[in-house]
């Protein structure tokens, strides 16, 4: 079985309205297997546009990257950052 990435670029524009979606997702990548391998920190956009923050979690298959995303959990969670964040979320196979 190979990994299946989430590879998200954000840009948070309500701290406060966001902090909901921060405090629900854990539990939903904590369910579905995820292990985050960057979260923020120093970034450096080449091309395109330039988001604040990006993200990469790894999941241990495809199908459990969609899961993840389609879950319950995760909905409510991303229910709370609608309108907080302007976001760009790519789910991708690995190798």
């Amino acid at each position: 079985m190979m990994p299946a990435y989430w590879i998200a670029h954000v840009t948070v524009t309500d701290a406060q309205a966001y902090a909901g979606y921060q405090a629900l997702a854990p539990a939903a990548f904590a369910a579905h297997g995820a292990r985050f391998l960057a979260r923020g920190g120093e970034a450096e956009t080449l091309e395109g546009p330039a988001f604040a923050r990006h993200v990469v979690i790894e999941f241990p298959s495809l199908s459990a990257a969609r899961a993840c995303y389609a879950s319950a959990e995760y909905q409510a969670a991303k229910a709370q950052r609608a309108g907080a964040c302007v976001a760009q979320v790519v789910i991708v196979e690995g190798l």
